[in-house]
């Protein structure tokens, strides 16, 4: 694949990936009215058990670059996560920032297993 191609499909399944993680961190918090930031905890684990399914399969380098860094890249998101876990330390909810880092941490890790797991099935 052209460098051409794989920069445009970067920015263009970067883009998808994106619009992916804001309606389903819309969609999640609207359905789990909390204080606590489930809307990115659902998209950053659920972007976990993708990734780790997409890093068990046999895919070339640049299927990896689109499917892995445009996209989930793009899905995902560790400064919201750092910014959410931030706001709740300023607000002196110290246990729900805590929770956010180690919840987070351990759903994240277990989901990518399983999708690795998952992929190796195939």
């Amino acid at each position: 694949m052209t460098t051409f191609l794989v920069w445009t499909g970067v920015a263009l399944i970067g883009g998808i990936g994106s619009v992916a993680r804001f309606l389903a961190d819309r969609w999640v918090t609207r359905r789990v009215a909390r204080p606590f930031p489930v809307g990115t905890l659902a998209v950053n684990v659920s972007g976990a058990a993708l990734l780790g399914f997409l890093g068990g399969l046999a895919l070339s380098k640049d299927a990896a670059l689109l499917t892995g860094t445009a996209f989930v890249g793009a899905y995902t998101t560790f400064s919201t996560w750092m910014l959410e876990t931030q706001r709740l330390g300023e607000e002196r909810r110290t246990w729900a920032a805590a929770a956010n880092v180690v919840v987070s941490v351990v759903l994240g890790v277990a989901a990518a297993l399983l999708g690795q797991w998952l992929a190796e099935q195939l």
